[in-house]
């Protein structure tokens, strides 16, 4: 499902698309998007439905359309330190965006139903850490993922800040779902056909808010052993960090901090890409009818003229001459790592061990 925005060219023309149909609304939920590009988590020959507001499926890889995460990620009313769990984490994709929020000192779980995907998701993972330009600029909170099923989650297992479900949840499943929830939490899950958001107030106290009209596929049920009956999962450990990796944030933090200091002594801005102006933006849509067997988005609004294009042929040669010239952007948190009077092996821990 999906297709509520236009589609974008590339990740960024997709959150500004995000964001101009109000699906976007914070300026934290906005940087998570641009920092983690969708097109990644795509399989080679894919990649360009990836900046869609669609969702896609290969085997058993899926991502929800661009319109939903963006739901889920303002409903979630994330902040650093929270504790996250993904019921059906997927690619990794959202756990990653979530964990740019919550920070080293939160907690991201996730449990996933198959272990290819949850292999699938640890490669995605490795490889944001390792290559990506965005994973120096933030304090990041690394996801853990298990394979099983999410209606099989031990009973004595914790309970957590905020927690997502990516399958449509039954009617007889919602306590369960809410139990693993801690009181003053949100649980964000899709059932009975809508993306509905649930505060737990008080220890048997709760308030409900549907988001969305949205179509999910229902969770699986459990299948039973030999005994007759289910087998139970554990969820990765709560562990708290050693003095090592201690170390590490706040070597990194401290130096973060020095350089955004000296660059505004200095006098010198952030550095912003320039952005192409968007040819047309769609209305936002908030419900899907079907039509024949097919799900089609529909607006509640009488539809309105799209907007007329916005840049000219001069703008777009002007957008073309800047791209041309922009050098690329310096990594400096690890320019400053590298002059450490360190022995080289405690560099390459400062830095993750990444290449760039």
């Amino acid at each position: 499902m999906g297709g509520a925005v236009s589609a974008g060219e590339d990740n960024d023309d997709l959150i500004d698309n995000l964001k101009e149909a109000q699906y976007i609304r914070t300026e934290r939920v906005e940087q998570a998007f641009r920092a983690i590009d969708r097109g990644d988590y795509y399989l080679e020959g894919y990649r360009d439905n990836a900046y869609k507001d669609l969702a896609w499926k290969h085997g058993n890889i899926h991502l929800s359309a661009p319109c939903i995460y963006s739901e889920v990620m303002e409903a979630l009313k994330l902040q650093p330190g929270l504790s996250f769990l993904n019921l059906g984490s997927g690619t990794g994709y959202l756990s990653t965006m979530v964990g740019l929020i919550l920070g080293p000192f939160g907690i991201n779980h996730g449990i996933e139903l198959h272990s290819d995907v949850v292999e699938y998701a640890k490669e995605k993972l490795e490889s944001f850490i390792k290559n990506s330009d965005s994973f120096d600029k933030f304090e990041f909170c690394e996801p853990a993922f298990v394979v099983g099923n999410c209606l099989q989650i031990a009973s004595d297992s914790h309970q957590y800040d905020r927690i997502y479900c990516g399958a449509g949840v039954q009617k007889d499943h919602e306590n369960y779902m809410k139990i693993l929830l801690k009181v003053g939490g949100i649980l964000v899950m899709p059932i009975e056909d809508q993306l509905t958001q649930i505060m737990r107030t008080g220890q048997n106290t709760w308030e409900s808010k549907n988001i969305l009209a949205v179509s999910f596929a229902p969770l699986v049920q459990p299948s039973k052993n030999d005994n007759g009956t289910a087998d139970s999962v554990g969820l990765p450990p709560c562990a708290v960090r050693n003095l090592q990796d201690l170390a590490r944030i706040y070597i990194r933090r401290t130096l973060r901090n020095f350089i955004n200091d000296e660059m505004q002594a200095r006098g010198i801005p952030q550095r912003v890409p320039p952005k192409r102006k968007r040819k047309r933006v769609k209305q936002r849509i908030n419900t899907y009818v079907f039509v024949g067997n097919q799900l089609i988005p529909q607006p509640l609004d009488s539809e309105e003229d799209e907007k007329m294009e916005e840049d000219s042929k001069e703008e777009e040669k002007d957008h073309s001459e800047a791209m041309k010239h922009e050098e690329p952007p310096q990594n400096l948190l690890r320019e400053k790592i590298m002059k450490l009077p360190l022995p080289e092996s405690l560099k390459a821990y400062l830095t993750y061990f990444r290449d760039k």
